[in-house]
């Protein structure tokens, strides 16, 4: 086979040459090196190789380039090719456009001019994306169709779950041409479908699935849902930062260890459109990226991840610790993490209860942003995860409108993110506003809002909402310790002690992730004073695996 080609693309042509020449010394063996010195020259160069059924690995633009700068030139290649990685060189001065570029395009890393000396600032950079592109999965797939209606609440359902399970698809709907034809195909004689029948999901193979419930689909497009055994060293429950943490270390550290997950890895953090302040990645990532990469990381060191398996009980079975499932099924293991996180609460306006899912979204709903083009979409919340959503959507909608209870988003948002909302011109912040009522007939049409100027009605077909949160924890029953609003308690919060034996140093442990229960530890979100953060998530994950260690040379 053809070597795979790293393209460089730079209008100055000694920078040109210099870049080629330091890319052909380090890589020519593995790679063919193809350089440019026009964007217009690049794109026809990656045309070219696309035809000729190359495989391009890195794309290197310079920032500026006259007529395409080099954040649209990466912008246009990934359609071409949306597996290579891509890398945009930038002189010093351009550093903060460099930024703010990453929001435009899903850049993988910046280098700034001059690279000298490229063993120090050069390689080691490219090395990391070569080893990254390598191991991404870019066999061509066949094509899974979803076939539904626009304001089917089931409908979005099934393209939530695809999209945050990275699995790829293609979405129709029932009422086009295209979509008809392929109902009919799949034996629907109705030209519209009840909804009840919708969606229709057809996969690569042909086969139909109607109206599938979660564990139909997942196990229809590849996804692992049945245990490899009865028996564990340790099972997490909850597939967010904390719980894939734990899954990592748990697996690297040697432990037979399964995750197991209701809807899909990365929890709440998994949906958002960008995350900036997360260490070790200062270009910033997608919540999508990052779960698909921990997920990936846990697989890689044996831990099993089972997904749309819903736990529906704790019992304490002498030294197991036995999960029950709504299925009726069950696993055990000398050791449980709770890391089920939180999820965002109800808005009580009238009315609203009625759109969720057909313009009314818990959380950032991407799969839902290219519909918000050219019009007004409306986000509730105050903290990071309503300002990422409302800074993603200005890409796509004529106006965001940021809804805020209180005063201020100082409070609650992080400085940097509210620096860029403020530097966006359709975004418009809302302060001291509510929701009120909800209107519409088959969907979200209208909204009536309360501000520091009284009611008012809104038009609008989309309001994303990010309120409080919410822990998932009533299926634990009395058997764990809870507070009054349902978050776990752990170490000194505890109050009874419950079932605890004597022996257990509950008040020398330095981390407290302990539950009332031995062998049961909570991390993340799920615990009660946890800090609500992927970092603090992720590390409570890590140290719960150590108190895991301790406890099973203790039993």
């Amino acid at each position: 086979m053809d070597k795979p080609v790293i393209v460089t693309v730079d209008d100055d042509p000694g920078v040109s040459r210099s870049v080629a020449r330091d890319l052909r010394r380090r890589y020519s063996h593995s790679y063919r090196v193809v350089r440019a010195e026009t964007a217009a020259q690049g794109m026809e160069s990656l045309r070219e190789l696309r035809l000729r059924g190359d495989d391009v690995a890195i794309v290197l633009a310079d920032y500026r380039m006259p007529q395409m700068n080099g954040v649209e030139f990466l912008e246009q290649a990934m359609d071409l090719y949306p597996h290579a990685r891509r890398v945009l060189l930038t002189a010093y001065a351009d550093t903060d456009a460099a930024i703010q570029a990453i929001n435009v395009v899903d850049l993988d890393h910046y280098m700034l001019k001059p690279w000298d000396p490229p063993e120090e600032n050069l390689y080691p950079v490219l090395d990391a994306q070569l080893d990254a592109w390598q191991r991404t999965d870019r066999r061509e797939t066949g094509e899974l169709r979803v076939v539904g209606a626009r304001w089917s609440a089931r409908s979005y359902e099934v393209r939530d779950f695809l999209s945050r399970n990275q699995v790829p698809y293609r979405w129709l709907l029932a009422d086009a041409p295209e979509g008809a034809e392929l109902l009919a195909a799949a034996g629907e004689t109705d030209a519209t479908p009840p909804a009840d029948r919708l969606p229709v999901v057809v996969t690569a193979e042909g086969a139909t699935l109607t109206a599938p419930s979660v564990p139909e689909l997942a196990a229809a497009v590849g996804l692992s849902t049945t245990p490899a055994t009865d028996f564990y060293d340790l099972v997490v429950i909850g597939g967010g930062p904390g719980g894939l943490g734990a899954a990592v270390y748990g697996a690297s550290e040697g432990l037979r260890t399964v995750l197991v997950e209701q809807h899909a890895s990365g929890g709440q953090a998994g949906q958002s459109s960008r995350i900036e302040n997360y260490l070790g990645f200062p270009d910033g990532l997608s919540g999508a990226q990052l779960a698909d990469r921990a997920r990936r990381q846990a697989l890689k060191f044996g831990a099993e991840l089972l997904t749309a398996r819903q736990v529906t009980s704790l019992e304490v079975r002498g030294r197991a610790r036995v999960i029950g499932f709504a299925d009726g099924g069950s696993i055990a293991a000398h050791t449980v993490i709770l890391a089920t996180g939180v999820a965002y609460r109800r808005l009580t306006a009238p009315g609203l209860d009625g759109f969720i899912g057909s313009g009314c979204y818990y959380g950032a709903a991407l799969t839902e942003a290219p519909e918000c083009a050219g019009s007004d979409v409306y986000v509730v919340g105050a903290a990071n995860s309503a300002g990422q959503c409302a800074v993603h959507l200005s890409k796509y909608a004529r106006t965001v409108h940021l809804l805020v209870r209180g005063d201020s988003l100082e409070r609650s948002m992080s400085h940097y993110l509210i620096e860029q909302i403020s530097g966006l011109r359709n975004i418009e912040v809302h302060t001291g506003t509510e929701i009120t009522a909800a209107e519409g007939d088959d969907h979200l049409e209208r909204l009536v809002l309360k501000g520091p100027d009284g009611e008012r009605t809104v038009d609008t077909e989309r309001l994303f909402v990010f309120i409080g949160a919410e822990p998932f924890t009533d299926w634990l029953g009395d058997t764990v310790e809870r507070d009054a609003r349902g978050f776990v308690l752990t170490g000194p919060d505890l109050t009874s002690g419950g079932n605890r034996p004597r022996n257990w140093p509950l008040q020398r442990e330095p981390y407290h992730l302990e539950t009332n229960v031995p062998g049961v530890f909570a991390a993340g979100d799920v615990r009660a004073d946890s800090i609500k953060r992927v970092a603090s998530a992720v590390g409570e994950g890590a140290m719960a695996v150590a108190l895991v260690h301790r406890y099973l040379e203790k039993a």
